[in-house]
């Protein structure tokens, strides 16, 4: 019986132990929080997709952390969004003050072997990505006047200059697959900060290899409007219910090879919107960040902001991103060189 009650008095002193270390952890990352300003930091120019979803997670994200911080958005561009991603993983204060909504590319071109890609995307602290791709569409589309009124016209002679932006960026990548994988006749002239509408309308340029939910949030006059043609869908399996005329891409690949580096290429849209902190952060903060992301997707406030905004809501944990970076890894050898050939890692 001694024995019984001596078992029963350890097992509750480790649990009421337990529960004050959790206590004294919650309160230590009140503390830390409370009266601080939290920098987001974008690789985008202000006005752009990440960037408009950047300033959206920090009028709500604050409300869910311990301590209820002040999330103040900072914009640093260039490379893809490989200095930013750098930065964070190399330099960025690791208490937990500092976290970025990163461009999913920027995982890939790591995991291509890009020198300038100096951290390990296994290693970040993902957060989690307001999308999955669930209701979006990367399109490749053209002004409605052109020439090609599908994708088969630029198989035939027909040919399109795009715009694009730097390596690592989705419009890049895509632009290039188009033309490398799927035969497109396409021209690219890359450098653009942000997706360029504007010299599409002006007629610079043919059109632009864009996010479906891009346009009808920054350009929802566009969108309703239907100034423009959608020839190819990236990035899904199934065609998309509103564009139900218009082939994806793997309905153009029927080799077998070229199917499996277009799947490679896609992972990145399936975390689309990855809210990220650099590795190394005191356990108890980084559990803070990613349950304060969590809490902010199922808030009624906070969704109702985000569909109003026309982006694809379809939130993913830290867990589910992570899993997917593993995933991309773990890639076969001859998968990457071959994509490597096509969208080169520098």
């Amino acid at each position: 019986m001694a024995r019984v009650t001596v078992a029963v008095l350890t097992a509750s002193l480790l649990f009421t132990a337990g529960v004050r270390a959790q206590e004294r952890g919650a309160s230590s990352v009140e503390q830390f929080y409370r009266g601080r300003t939290v920098n987001l930091y974008v690789a985008n120019a202000p006005g752009g997709r990440y960037d408009l979803n950047a300033r959206l997670i920090a009028r709500h994200l604050g409300r869910f952390i311990p301590g209820e911080p002040a999330v103040a958005v900072q914009n640093l561009v260039g490379g893809g969004g490989l200095i930013m991603a750098n930065r964070l993983f190399n330099t960025s204060e690791r208490d937990g003050s500092t976290i970025a909504v990163l461009q999913p590319g920027a995982a890939q071109v790591a995991i291509q072997g890009d020198p300038n890609a100096r951290f390990d995307p296994e290693k970040i602290n993902w957060l989690g990505s307001l999308s999955s791709f669930g209701d979006d569409a990367d399109l490749l589309v053209v002004n409605p006047g052109h020439a090609a009124s599908s994708a088969a016209d630029l198989r035939k002679g027909k040919s399109a200059t795009l715009g694009s932006g730097t390596p690592g960026s989705t419009n890049l990548t895509f632009a290039l697959i188009g033309r490398d994988v799927l035969g497109l006749d396409l021209k690219i002239i890359r450098g653009y900060p942000t997706a360029p509408f504007l010299e599409m309308e002006r007629g610079e340029i043919d059109g632009q290899v864009v996010l479906m939910s891009s346009i009808k949030s920054t350009q929802p006059a566009l969108w309703s409007s239907k100034k423009f043609r959608a020839l190819v869908q990236f990035g899904r399996a199934t065609r998309h219910p509103e564009l139900p005329d218009t082939p994806t891409a793997r309905e153009l690949v029927t080799d077998a090879g070229k199917l499996a580096l277009l799947e490679f290429a896609e992972l990145s849209f399936l975390m689309s919107l990855p809210l990220v902190a650099p590795p190394g952060l005191p356990p108890e903060r980084a559990g803070a960040l990613k349950r304060a992301f969590i809490d902010m997707t199922r808030d009624s406030t906070f969704r109702a902001e985000a569909n109003a905004m026309q982006i694809d809501y379809s939130p993913i944990d830290g867990a589910a991103v992570l899993d997917l970076v593993v995933k991309a890894a773990a890639t076969p050898k001859a998968v990457i060189e071959q994509y490597n050939a096509i969208v080169p890692p520098n």
